[in-house]
């Protein structure tokens, strides 16, 4: 890693009691190890006062793409990951992910420069109304209007980012501001950690006596419960209640996908094999399921099932999901004091889950064993599952991909299968993977990426390879917006303004110093990807695949009858 600091030649001492270094030690008390960005004009302050910190600042080819790193940082460590960026277009560049942070639950800090305080009244050069654009997807924005008050507004942001729904924050530091000095000698404020309250004993009896008539419950696990850390609590109460349990595509993992009870992932565009575990049921008890996620008419089409919601905080208002009983609070107490509470249920999760997984297990089996190429997706799916370990990362970008990675990949551990469905945006999982790295060197971590998606933000090889950060990034070739293909086939019957051409990617790789390679046939993918990790430092694997299989899985689907 190279962070390129030189003297100039007019290099001066500033004082500890400017903004900027009262900002970075506020930082450094709130445990931050990474701050992702660009430098610009406005904030050089703030990236001197990260020069002798505790804190590797790491540079990025595009604020974007910092903004995804922040998020996943966060994601996976639970603390809020920081990004940063100078003033106008640098700003607006942080905004994707910031979004994405917001609509997936993940806590962020978004940190900006901003024009002098005498000068964002008025026209003025680089300068928009910051705290307005981020409002909308942020959980707090403001601008720091005085020096004195940075200490207050960290602990603030923190706070609001790393609460009992994470999401964003944002920060504008004016220009002259960061350079101020503070008129006292402000510490950074004391940490009081929140623990989520036990659940109410009134509402775990009220929920016990909905559970307790049940004739055929099922459970969904979301990615609250994953953020939770409710995976044991998860399983003592699934075993003890024998009743099966989907997970969202955000909760893969939170509940082991070779457990007898598990039913899989619900959330793709069709009636899924895990959609008729819901059909049957009367009950569901939703573990840490945010609506955010996925539409809950998937689930409840007709609204008529009771709904028991286990979460930190109240559900949001849906005509598909009327709450009968809400327990507020730490989602594993609750599990616990629920499953003492209720007698064994009377359903067959066993039989359930047996049905879904064998169902699920034949479909990567064909995949497995297929010599077609281009390389079929269910192949790609089972090539991964077999070289990634149970504890190893994958990030699977948006479009057609995510969705056979999501329904098909077998997860054991909650967040170790990364998607974004909030937003649902493109372009994250190669930055993201940076961060997920550096989060967790000791894993495995890779990218499944389309090629559309992967040209988004393909400039962050550059920045994997200088930081030094080994990662593999997989991009199914099929040059094509194949998702979009895909819903424009189901609907209209027809697709048209989805295709493009690509670079050489093998060629586009080397010229980053990353390493590249191009699948030729089925058989090579493995190795290729084995080869990759055992080799180190950042690989591109371009494998074509052949997404014809999109349409024949929904027909499949839409001709399926109940299993049970």
């Amino acid at each position: 890693m190279d962070t390129h600091s030189t003297a100039g030649p007019r290099g001066s001492e500033t004082s500890t009691d400017e903004v900027s270094h009262v900002l970075v030690r506020c930082l450094e008390a709130e445990g931050v190890e990474y701050v992702f960005g660009i430098p610009g004009e406005e904030n050089i302050h703030f990236v001197d006062a990260l020069r002798n910190s505790s804190i590797r600042y790491v540079l990025v080819r595009h604020e974007q793409a910092a903004s995804f790193m922040a998020e996943i940082y966060g994601r996976l460590t639970g603390r809020a990951g920081v990004c940063s960026a100078t003033l106008g277009p640098g700003a607006i560049n942080l905004l994707l992910g910031t979004a994405d942070a917001t609509t997936n639950s993940a806590p962020l800090v978004a940190l900006s420069a901003q024009g002098a305080l005498n000068r964002v009244h008025k026209e003025s050069h680089q300068v928009v109304d910051l705290v307005s654009m981020f409002a909308p997807v942020t959980q707090w924005a403001a601008r720091v209007q005085v020096p004195d008050a940075v200490p207050e507004m960290v602990r603030k942001a923190f706070k609001t980012a790393e609460g009992e729904r994470p999401g964003a924050v944002f920060l504008a530091v004016p220009e002259d501001i960061e350079a101020l000095r503070c008129s006292s000698s402000p510490q950074p404020l004391p940490i009081a950690t929140v623990h989520a309250d036990a659940p109410s004993a009134s509402q775990i009896a009220r929920a016990a006596q909905v559970l307790a008539t049940a004739r055929r419950p099922v459970v969904l696990a979301g990615h609250g419960a994953a953020r939770g850390r409710a995976s044991e609590a998860l399983v003592r109460f699934a075993e003890r209640l024998n009743v099966p349990v989907a997970t969202t595509f955000h909760g893969k993992g939170v509940f082991p996908d070779d457990h007898p009870n598990a039913l899989g992932a619900v959330g793709f565009m069709r009636h899924d094999y895990s959609n008729f575990g819901f059909d049957r049921a009367d009950v569901v008890v939703c573990v840490g399921y945010e609506v955010q996620e996925f539409d809950p008419v998937k689930i409840n089409p007709e609204g008529d099932k009771r709904i028991l919601h286990l979460h930190r905080f109240p559900a949001e208002v849906d005509a598909h999901y009327s709450v009968t009983v809400g327990v507020e609070g730490d989602i594993s107490q609750a599990l616990d004091a629920l499953a003492e509470a209720v007698p064994s249920a009377s359903e067959d999760a066993a039989r359930t889950g047996a049905t879904i997984q064998t169902l699920l297990a034949e479909e990567l089996e064909r995949g497995r064993n297929s010599d077609a190429f281009p390389v079929l997706p269910q192949r790609v799916v089972a090539d991964v599952r077999t070289v990634l370990g149970r504890g190893d990362i994958v990030l699977a970008d948006t479009g057609a991909g995510k969705m056979w990675m999501a329904r098909l990949y077998p997860t054991y551990e909650p967040n170790t299968c990364l998607l974004s469905n909030g937003l649902s945006t493109m372009g994250f999982a190669l930055p993201g993977a940076i961060a997920a790295k550096l989060a967790h060197p000791e894993r495995r971590v890779l990218a499944v990426m389309g090629d559309g998606a992967f040209m988004m933000n393909s400039q962050e090889l550059e920045t994997a390879v200088r930081e030094q950060v080994p990662l593999v990034v997989l991009v199914l070739v099929d040059q094509e917006y194949g998702l979009i293909t895909w819903k424009m086939d189901l609907e209209l019957g027809r697709h048209s303004h989805t295709r493009f051409t690509n670079p050489d990617f093998v060629a586009y790789a080397e010229s980053f110093g990353a390493r590249g390679q191009r699948i030729t046939s089925p058989e090579e993918l493995r190795p290729a990807l084995e080869r990759a990790f055992e080799v180190g430092g950042v690989s591109v694997i371009a494998c074509p695949v052949d997404y014809s299989e999109n349409l024949r899985l929904t027909d499949r689907l839409g001709a399926l009858h109940d299993p049970f």
